[in-house]
C-alpha cells in the first residue's frame, strides 16, 4: 500500500471541503464567468474608507469605484471624476464627477457623497486619510457634479490620494447619523464599482456579483468573484495545483512554493512591485515602553536583525532589503547613503550594555512581548528568526499570534504590545504613505496602521509638513532626504524588506490587471475563459 505523500494528505482533507465549496457556489453559474480567489487573512470590514488594512482593500476596490484610477505608470486616469484642475495659487482643487453613476442600491451618486466621505470620514477615521486631507479647510458643492476642495495650503500629492484603494467615497444616505465604525454597510457594502457585495459566510467564502448598471457599459466581464477564505498557505498552494481555486498570491501562499507553482503548465506568476503594491516589512517599537526610548536599544535590535538573511531565506528574493521607510520602488523620493545597520550581534551587544542593559546571571538582558501581524506567512518565520537571533543577545522575545482583528485592537486600541512587525505600504507619496507612521499628530488610538509607535520628533513634523505642502518637486525630494536621514537614525521602525506582491494565476485567467494596483484593481477588465 503506497503511502500518500504529505501534499495529497492536504488535498485528501481540508482541501476536500473546499473543492466541495466552490463546486456549490459555481453551481449557478458557468465556471468561465466565476473567478475563485483564495484568500487570507479574512478581513474585519469591507470599506476602505476607514482602513487600510489590505484585505479590506483586496476586495472592496472592485465594490466602490475611485475617484481617479492609475496605469501602470502611476498616471491618473478618469473614474469616478471626468476631469479635475488645481488653481494657479494651489488653494483649490475641482473635480468633475462623471453624471449618472448610481449607487448598488440605485440611490444617485453625487458631490454630497465626495464631500460628506472627506470630511466626516477620510479626515476623521482613515490612517492616512488625517494627514492626507489636513490641508483640505472646505469643501464646496455647488451642483451634483461638481466638487471644490479648498485647501490651508498647496497640497501637490492630493490626486494621488483620491483612488479606490486609499479614499473610498461612502453613500452618505447610509452613514450620515451613523456610527462610522460600526456601520452594518462596512459588513454589506453599497458601492458604485463593478461588482455588488452578495454574501458573506463567515470563515468559509465573500461573494460578488456584477453590477448590471454599471455606468462602463459592457464591463465587467465576470459574473462573479468568489473570494475563498483558506487559512492554510499550504491548502491554498494545493487548491491553486489542482485548479480549485484560479488565483492567490504570495500573502495566501507559501513564498518557497511560488517559483514551483509557476513552473508549472498552466500557472502565470504576475510580480508587481509599484507605489501601490510594494509593502514595506518594518519592525516598530511601542516608544511608551521605556527601555525603547534609548536609541541606542533600538539600534542595537536593527545590528541583530540579517536582512539579507530575511530577503533570501523567508522572501525567497521576492523582495529588496530596504534601507530607508521610504522603499527604492518610489524613486522620486527614495534617499541613498542613510544611517545603516549591517548584520553585527558584537556591536548589538555592546550598544545594549552601554544602554545599561546588562545580562542576568542566566545571560538575560530583556523580556519583551512581539506581534507579527496574521498577513502572511513571511511575517511569522521573520519573527521566529529575529526571535532566535535576539536570543543570543540576551533578548527573549515571546511570539504572540492572533487573528487580523485582534492583532488590529492589541496594537492600536489597547496598546497591549511591546514590539510588532506588519507589512504596509509606503506610497504612492510620501505625504499618503509614510508619513502617517512618523507624524506625531498621527497618533490616534484605535485607528489601525497610524503612528503606533508614537513617535514624536518636532524636526521630523516640521519636515513633513513642509514637503507635505511644497510644490516644487526638487525642494520635496530634499525635504524628504532629511526626513529619511532622522527617523534613520532613531529608528521608531526598522525598515526589514521591500516586498514584492506576486499574484499566482490559472493560464484561463486572462488580462490580468497590468495597471499600478494589480491584484488591488477592480478586475473589471478581467476574464476567465474556458480550457
Amino acid at each position: 500500500m503506497t503511502t500518500p505523500s504529505r501534499r495529497e494528505m492536504i488535498i485528501g482533507s481540508g482541501f476536500t471541503g473546499l473543492a466541495l465549496l466552490t463546486a456549490c457556489a459555481r453551481s449557478s453559474a458557468q465556471s468561465s464567468d466565476t473567478l475563485v480567489v483564495g484568500f487570507s487573512p479574512e478581513p474585519t470590514s469591507l470599506s476602505s474608507a476607514s482602513t487600510t488594512a489590505g484585505p479590506t482593500q483586496a476586495i472592496s476596490t472592485k465594490i466602490f469605484d475611485g475617484l481617479v484610477t492609475f496605469d501602470a505608470t502611476l498616471k491618473p486616469q478618469p473614474q469616478l471624476a471626468t476631469s479635475w484642475e488645481t488653481a494657479p495659487d494651489g488653494l483649490s482643487f475641482t473635480l468633475h464627477l462623471r453624471q449618472g453613476v448610481r449607487w448598488h442600491d440605485g440611490h444617485p451618486f453625487t458631490s454630497a457623497d465626495v464631500a460628506f466621505s472627506l470630511l466626516q470620514v477620510w479626515k476623521q477615521y482613515h490612517s492616512r486619510g488625517r494627514s492626507t486631507f489636513a490641508p483640505v479647510s472646505a469643501v464646496e458643492t455647488p451642483d451634483a457634479a461638481t466638487v471644490i476642495l479648498r485647501l490651508k495650503s498647496p497640497a501637490p500629492y492630493l490626486l494621488s490620494a483620491l483612488g479606490s484603494a486609499e479614499s473610498q467615497v461612502v453613500p452618505r444616505h447610509l452613514y450620515e447619523g451613523r456610527d462610522v465604525l460600526s456601520n452594518p454597510a462596512n459588513l454589506k457594502p453599497v458601492g458604485t464599482g463593478p461588482f455588488r457585495f452578495t454574501e458573506w459566510s463567515r470563515g468559509q467564502y465573500i461573494t460578488l456579483e456584477r453590477n448590471p448598471d454599471y455606468w462602463d457599459k459592457g464591463r465587467p466581464l465576470l459574473a462573479r468573484i468568489i473570494f475563498r477564505i483558506v487559512a492554510d498557505p499550504n491548502t491554498a498552494s494545493a487548491a491553486l495545483e489542482a485548479g480549485e481555486i484560479d488565483l492567490a498570491t504570495s500573502t495566501q501562499l507559501p513564498l518557497h512554493d511560488v517559483a514551483r507553482l509557476g513552473e508549472l503548465p498552466g500557472v502565470r506568476i504576475h510580480r508587481e512591485n509599484s507605489g501601490f503594491t510594494a509593502a514595506l516589512a518594518v519592525f516598530e517599537f511601542n516608544l511608551d515602553r521605556p527601555v525603547f526610548r534609548d536609541v541606542r536599544v533600538r539600534q542595537a535590535f536593527a545590528h541583530a536583525i540579517d536582512r539579507a538573511f530575511l530577503r533570501d531565506h523567508i522572501w525567497y528574493g521576492f523582495g529588496t532589503i530596504a534601507d530607508s521607510p521610504i522603499p527604492a520602488a518610489m524613486r522620486d523620493f527614495h534617499a541613498s547613503g542613510l544611517p545603516d545597520y549591517p548584520f553585527d550581534l558584537a556591536r548589538a551587544a555592546a550598544l545594549l550594555d552601554q544602554a545599561g542593559l546588562h545580562p542576568d546571571t542566566q545571560g538575560i538582558r530583556l523580556t519583551i512581548r512581539h506581534d507579527p501581524a496574521p498577513t502572511g506567512e513571511m511575517l511569522t518565520r521573520a519573527g521566529e528568526y529575529i526571535r532566535d537571533t535576539l536570543k543570543k543577545i540576551g533578548v527573549v522575545l515571546q511570539l504572540r499570534t492572533s487573528d487580523f482583528g485582534t492583532f488590529v485592537k492589541r496594537v492600536y486600541t489597547d496598546r497591549d504590545f511591546d514590539t510588532v512587525q506588519y507589512m504596509a505600504s509606503s506610497g504612492p507619496d510620501p505625504a499618503i504613505g509614510t508619513q502617517r507612521f512618523y507624524w506625531s499628530r498621527n497618533f490616534q488610538p484605535g485607528v489601525a496602521f497610524s503612528n503606533g509607535a508614537h513617535y514624536h520628533n518636532p524636526e521630523v513634523d516640521r519636515l513633513l509638513e513642509t514637503a507635505q505642502r511644497e510644490p516644487d518637486p526638487a525642494r520635496r525630494r530634499a525635504l524628504y532626504s532629511r526626513f529619511q536621514a532622522l527617523v534613520q537614525q532613531e529608528l521608531p521602525r526598522i525598515p526589514l524588506i521591500s516586498g514584492d506582491l506576486v499574484a499566482v494565476a490559472r493560464a484561463k485567467v486572462a488580462d490580468y490587471p497590468e495597471t499600478a494596483y494589480g491584484f488591488y484593481d477592480d478586475f473589471a477588465g478581467v476574464r476567465v475563459v474556458p480550457g
